[in-house]
C-alpha cells in the first residue's frame, strides 16, 4: 500500500500560502514607501518542482533551509501595465488586494479538501 501524500502536499501548500500572504502584507504596508519594490513568491507549482532532496535537520540546533521563503523575489519593473511611480514605488494596491483574495480562496479550498479527505479516512477506519 502506497503512503498517502495528500496531507503532506496540503501542508506544503498551506506553508506557501502563509509565506505569500506575508509578502503581500509587506507590499501593502509599504505602499507609500519611496523606492520600495513590490515582491511576490514564485508559483506553488514552480516551487514544488524546484524542491528536491534536502539535508535533514537531525538535531534542534541544525539550520534548515526553507525553499519556499527563498522563492521570494522582486516583481518586474512593469506590473500588469502599471509602471513604477515617480517615487520609485512599484506597489499597486488593487493588485495586492486581489492577491489577498486569491490567497484566501486557495487556503479555504486547501482546508476544505483536507477536511473532506480526513472525513473519508475516518469513515474507512470505522467500517
Amino acid at each position: 500500500m502506497q503512503p498517502i501524500q495528500l496531507f503532506a502536499l496540503a501542508s506544503k501548500q498551506a506553508h506557501w500560502l502563509t509565506v505569500r500572504q506575508t509578502v503581500v502584507a509587506g507590499n501593502i504596508a509599504n505602499v507609500n514607501t519611496p523606492n520600495y519594490q513590490a515582491r511576490d513568491v514564485a508559483d506553488f507549482q514552480a516551487v514544488m518542482q524546484e524542491t528536491g532532496l534536502r539535508m535533514a535537520a537531525t538535531q534542534p540546533g541544525h539550520l534548515s533551509e526553507d525553499p519556499i521563503r527563498s522563492s521570494v523575489s522582486r516583481s518586474s519593473q512593469v506590473q500588469d501595465g502599471i509602471d513604477i511611480l515617480p517615487s520609485g514605488n512599484s506597489v499597486s494596491l488593487p493588485d495586492e488586494l486581489a492577491k489577498t483574495s486569491e490567497i484566501k480562496r486557495t487556503y479555504e479550498l486547501n482546508a476544505g479538501l483536507v477536511k473532506s479527505f480526513h472525513r473519508m479516512m475516518l469513515m474507512t477506519v470505522k467500517s
